[in-house]
């Protein structure tokens, strides 16, 4: 992989934590970004407040395919371009005992962080097949490696995510696509986490910034030695 120039990049649930920390970052390589979320109010507040200018901002709920496929419509096919990098950030966390969730709540999640990879997967893997290149990353959690109490939603969910990263990637590999998993392990220091704590060591959190540098070093890697799987934690962080 080169630079950014002439690249096209899509980043599904952007926030004000790795979200946008990524957009920022692909968006100074010179790459044409495209940011989505469930309300593209915020996404445009976000964009506006980080001043950056070119990238497009889109509404998408990933549980519905058919809210994807529109998305990849308006961000490519009408330019007649397939992505470089997409990356699907999407995640929901609902803590709650096995006892007292709610089957509709426990299909919700897994339909966001699951089955929302899956459609963003596809749609990615479709305009990108024909090209022979592209990467696909997915975004993980301790979660999507064991289940913890009162994780039950989050944990299968990561799981199924994971689950289908591998699928892909032993698929799609041979056909030019570097399909990546990266498991987050430990507590991003997003903008309300700091305000909520912020007497806390910055040691002990994972920077944004930091973690899109390391999304772009696997966009960046060269065939012959494509990363599947790649955890990041802080220093201090127990495993």
């Amino acid at each position: 992989m080169g630079s950014g120039r002439n690249e096209r990049a899509i980043v599904f649930g952007v926030g004000p934590g790795l979200g946008l920390a990524l957009v920022r970052r692909l968006a100074g390589e010179g790459m044409a970004v495209a940011m989505v979320a469930r309300d593209v109010g915020k996404l445009e507040r976000l964009r506006d407040a980080a001043g950056l200018q070119g990238v497009t901002a889109h509404a998408c709920d990933v549980s519905k395919g058919d809210e994807v496929a529109a998305v990849f419509g308006a961000a490519f096919d009408a330019i007649g371009a397939a992505p470089d990098l997409v990356v699907f950030n999407a995640s929901t966390f609902e803590p709650a005992g096995i006892l007292d969730i709610d089957p509709a709540a426990f299909e919700r999640c897994w339909r966001i962080d699951c089955l929302g990879g899956f459609h963003v997967g596809q749609q990615a893997a479709r305009r990108m097949v024909p090209e022979g290149r592209g990467t696909i990353l997915f975004t993980g959690a301790t979660a999507s490696l064991r289940g913890s109490a009162r994780l039950a939603k989050f944990a299968v969910a990561k799981f199924g995510l994971r689950a289908l990263a591998q699928c892909m990637a032993r698929e799609l590999g041979p056909q030019g696509i570097h399909v990546g998993h990266v498991v987050i392990d430990g507590q991003i220091a997003t903008p309300t986490a700091r305000k909520r704590q912020p007497d806390r060591d910055p040691d002990t959190m994972l920077d944004p910034d930091a973690l899109a540098e390391t999304y772009v070093h696997l966009h960046r890697q060269p065939r012959t030695v494509w990363t599947l799987e790649l955890d990041v934690r802080p220093a201090v962080e127990k495993f």
